[in-house]
């Protein structure tokens, strides 16, 4: 399994905000009464009725902005997606990431965990096959200091986000860059995969200690400028491939996504090294339980 990351979740968001922005939840269905965790209490009480302001998103959460002054924090979880039923029209799959069976079936199914009915008529369903998802509703005053939140760093294609707040993150960190990019509170949204993209086309091993990309007086190297466009670059031609995701992702329009036909590095072994003039064969190696790809030759 996977954590789905930033560009599924910002390619989730993109196809859930015009059925949700500027309306209200008709009525909430629960299949049970729990995910991962408990659903709050009189959860369906307290969302009907409410109007949605605006759907952001936070790292690998999605954040619904309600006119109760309430905001409804969902995560997708390792297996978790919704589907879309407009009152007329085609259905669609929103984040497809382990999904066998037809798309877009009317009947309910064992996994479909929560309905919102929304004033339109449109019907959201968030199926969740292992229930690592979660959703909770939180002030929306309180919302940066909700556990799950509180610590998450900058958002990567923010403008907090650059070489100088890398070098902060990392200076005197004997953690391998590799984990240290992992690290939520570096930077919000990252996972596995980007990071090896980005480390490659940097040119950094992941096995280089974060530390060792800081000058003595705490300024970033010319490589953690290289790193920090990487990162901005892998994730925004992901998100307009429609997200990435292993498997048969369907994108909003039930289209598979399309950017793990790019990727560089990430489940290559045994390939040539797609960086201009470098001969190098990519490698696999497993660091904190998580398969890394990289290329011995060119990164260092």
């Amino acid at each position: 399994g996977r954590m789905p990351e930033l560009p599924e979740v910002e390619t989730v968001r993109r196809g859930l905000a015009p059925q949700m922005e500027g309306r209200a939840f008709a009525e909430v269905r629960l299949r049970r009464g729990d995910l991962r965790w408990p659903f709050p209490l009189r959860f369906r009480e307290r969302l009907k009725g409410r109007r949605v302001a605006a759907l952001s998103r936070r790292g690998k959460y999605l954040l619904a902005d309600l006119d109760s002054g309430e905001v409804l924090v969902m995560h997708l979880g390792m297996s978790g997606r919704f589907s879309v039923f407009p009152a007329a029209g085609p259905a669609r799959n929103l984040g497809e990431f382990y999904f066998e069976g037809g798309a877009g079936e009317e009947a309910e199914g064992a996994h479909d965990h929560v309905t919102f009915i929304m004033d339109d008529g449109c019907r959201i369903v968030f199926t969740d096959p292992r229930r690592f998802g979660m959703m909770d509703l939180v002030a929306a005053a309180a919302r940066n200091a909700h556990p799950l939140l509180a610590g998450l760093g900058p958002e990567p294609l923010g403008n907090a986000f650059d070489a100088h707040h890398l070098a902060a993150m990392f200076r005197g960190k004997r953690a391998p860059l590799k984990a240290a990019l992992l690290d939520q509170k570096t930077v919000a949204g990252l996972g596995n995969i980007y990071v090896c993209e980005a480390l490659n086309r940097a040119g950094l091993s992941p096995r280089r200690l974060a530390g060792t990309t800081v000058r003595r007086d705490g300024a970033p190297s010319p490589r953690l400028g290289l790193l920090a466009l990487a990162v901005r670059d892998v994730l925004n031609e992901a998100i307009a491939a429609g997200g990435s995701t292993l498997r048969d992702h369907q994108a909003t329009d039930g289209a598979p996504g399309a950017f793990q036909q790019r990727f560089r590095v990430y489940d290559r072994e045994g390939e040539r090294c797609p960086a201009p003039g470098c001969e190098g064969v990519i490698r696999r190696i497993v660091q904190s339980g998580r398969s890394t790809f990289y290329c011995p030759r060119c990164q260092h």
